[in-house]
């Protein structure tokens, strides 16, 4: 009995033995993790910018309908199921890098915080690095070309894909830019002009270029290429004051604990990079294939404005492809001049039709940019229009000539007690548009006040004694017909610059000219417009007093009329009919006083010969 009662309590003690020790190891587990949580409440953790860089591919546009390559399509060297994550051992990560280290005279190490990296792009972000991959069949041949130009490591080009990702548009929290993360400060230095329409940091070649000159100033400096790309991404004043604080060490891994904690993580990330990217089948690793190579890309040279929306329309090309190869131009506009050209990057299958139709793409327009030119001149031409800054030598008299006016107009509207100007002074040169409406409503309302008894041709203008222009016809018989207005092409003008100064669509004309293309040539004669003509006769002209000198008068010709709208002052309608001016257009209407205009009104504002 005694033994059946030892056996089994020694039954119960094997049996009930692991249950209390597991249960003994998740209590410890528990506080464990329940530390762990309250040491990460107390220290804050900053988002690693290289693993922020990788997220900044997720959503690019082109990646968009682009899965990974299957296995059919690549070849699988070692087997690997889709999906599987292979795992090493740190005796092969180090014999690995020691192979790379041998062929490059950059120093590649392998240790704990090297592994970290290759775990976060092999492991944790191996989705975004399959992407990267495929950006590297674009980018890397061109990176490769530079660097060998100027006898740098190829391998270099790995930093590009720490900096960015390969992201062309990736931009810093701090206003870095582009493929190699330029600065402001630094990419002036190196030549890269930033402007409100092109950022040249997100040329792919101007800034490879860039990246080139800075390392190799870099390099003269620490003739340590560690040292450089710790200096290239915290600055060499970072990197000398760390120098300094380890007692003259210049070694990177010696100095690391007193440069900024970003730099810290820099050059790990660098040589995991360069590891992962050398080694990404044997990581199970796919690139997403790209739209087109590297050896697909052409270039060509643009002489004149163009915009993206021009360039997609002519030669039928998606706008997000036009955009992903000419990350520069921040607005899809190239802003090119004769003296200023740019460089545009397409497929080499689209060349040919590019250079083919060269001449009808900057003369192509679509009707929304039409519009939208028409508003910026007219905002231009207004803004330019309404203040005067007054240069030394200029008088009251002559800057009121040159705008069109009377000297007494610009007291009154500046509100100036004398006629004393100071150089410098901002003048009011033309009032808002509903100023002078204002006054002309208010002196012709006086005006048909005062002359209540006079009717017809008998109401004069007091102040010059001369009849008012728009009663002059009472008398008349008045016939009118709208005529054809023409322009004679002159040799380097395209029908978008002709549009424009006659202030018309592209449609239209094409409509009038019956032109189906864009083409045109120097003395073809194009109809731009379409005017009233009216024919006068007076009625009165038998009754001319036999003895005077017969005199040509205006109304036996013919005239082309324009009726007045709220706003319009003389100059504005002398600007609108090309030939005409203020002058001309008092003459033809006895104007004496552009006060007396009113919105309805018909005059004339030039002669058909």
């Amino acid at each position: 009995m005694e033994i059946k009662r030892l056996l089994v309590v020694l039954i119960t003690f094997i049996v009930f033995l692991p249950f209390y020790s597991v249960k003994g190891q998740i209590k410890e587990t528990n506080t464990l993790s329940d530390t762990a949580i309250n040491n990460l409440q107390l220290q804050f953790v900053k988002d690693d910018f290289i693993a922020a860089s990788l997220d900044s591919l997720a959503n690019l546009k082109y990646f968009e309908g682009y899965d990974c390559a299957s296995a059919s399509e690549i070849e699988n060297i070692f087997g690997f199921s889709s999906g599987f994550v292979p795992v090493y051992a740190d005796s092969v990560y180090y014999n690995r890098i020691k192979k790379l280290d041998a062929a490059t005279t950059i120093d590649l190490t392998y240790n704990q915080y090297v592994r970290d990296y290759i775990e976060l792009y092999a492991v944790k972000k191996r989705a975004l690095t399959e992407r990267v991959m495929g950006l590297a069949q674009i980018y890397f041949p061109l990176f490769e070309e530079h660097l060998d130009r100027y006898n740098m490591p190829l391998e270099l080009k790995y930093l590009a894909i720490v900096e960015s990702a390969l992201n062309p548009v990736a931009k810093s929290p701090v206003g870095a830019s582009g493929l190699w993360q330029f600065m402001y400060g630094t990419g002036k230095a190196y030549d890269l002009k930033v402007t409100s329409l092109v950022d040249d940091r997100r040329d792919p070649i101007k800034s490879t270029i860039a990246a080139c000159q800075h390392m190799n100033d870099l390099y003269k400096m620490y003739h340590d290429w560690l040292l450089v790309l710790a200096a290239y991404n915290s600055g060499a004043g970072n990197v000398n004051k760390a120098i300094r604080r380890s007692g003259g060490k210049m070694n990177f891994w010696q100095i690391r604990p007193f440069l900024p904690l970003e730099t810290r993580g820099y050059v790990p990330a660098f040589i995991a990079v360069n590891y992962v990217m050398s080694y990404a089948a044997e990581h199970n690793l796919r690139p997403v294939q790209p739209r087109f190579y590297h050896y697909e890309i052409d270039t060509v040279i643009i002489k004149d404005v163009l915009s993206f929306g021009q360039i997609s329309n002519m030669l039928n090309l998606p706008v997000e492809e036009i955009q992903f190869l000419n990350p520069s131009f921040k607005n899809g506009i190239i802003p090119a001049t004769k003296g200023n050209t740019y460089t545009l990057r397409l497929q080499k299958k689209n060349i040919p039709d590019f250079v083919n139709n060269e001449a009808q793409l900057y003369a192509y327009r679509t009707q929304s940019e039409l519009e939208r030119e028409q508003v910026l001149n007219m905002m231009k031409t207004v803004t330019q229009a309404e203040y005067h800054k007054v240069k030394k030598g200029e008088t009251l008299a002559s800057v009121a000539k040159k705008y069109h006016c009377s000297s007494s107009e610009i007291k009154r509207w500046n509100r100036l007690k004398s006629t004393n100007l100071k150089i410098g002074q901002r003048l009011i040169v033309r009032p808002e548009s509903s100023l002078p409406i204002q006054l002309a409503s208010s002196d012709s309302k006086t005006a048909t006040e005062k002359d209540t008894t006079l009717t017809g041709n008998e109401k004069v203008n007091r102040s010059s004694g001369q009849e008012i222009a728009n009663n002059d016809t009472n008398n008349t018989e008045v016939k009118t017909k709208v005529v054809n207005k023409y322009h004679k092409v002159k040799s380097g003008e395209s029908l978008g610059k002709i549009a424009d100064k006659y202030n018309v669509s592209l449609t239209s004309i094409k409509k009038w000219n019956k032109i189906k293309g864009s083409t045109i040539h120097p003395g073809d004669k194009l109809i731009v417009g379409k005017t009233e003509v009216t024919d006068q006769i007076a009625e009165n002209a038998a009754e001319t007093t036999p003895t005077a000198k017969p005199k040509q008068s205006s109304n036996n010709l013919d005239f082309i009329y324009y009726t007045v709208r709220q706003g319009d002052t003389l100059w504005k309608i002398a600007q609108k009919h090309d030939g005409s001016t203020v002058e001309q257009i008092k003459k033809l209407n006895n104007i004496s006083n552009e006060k007396s205009l009113k919105p309805g009104q018909k005059i004339k504002v030039a002669v058909v010969s």
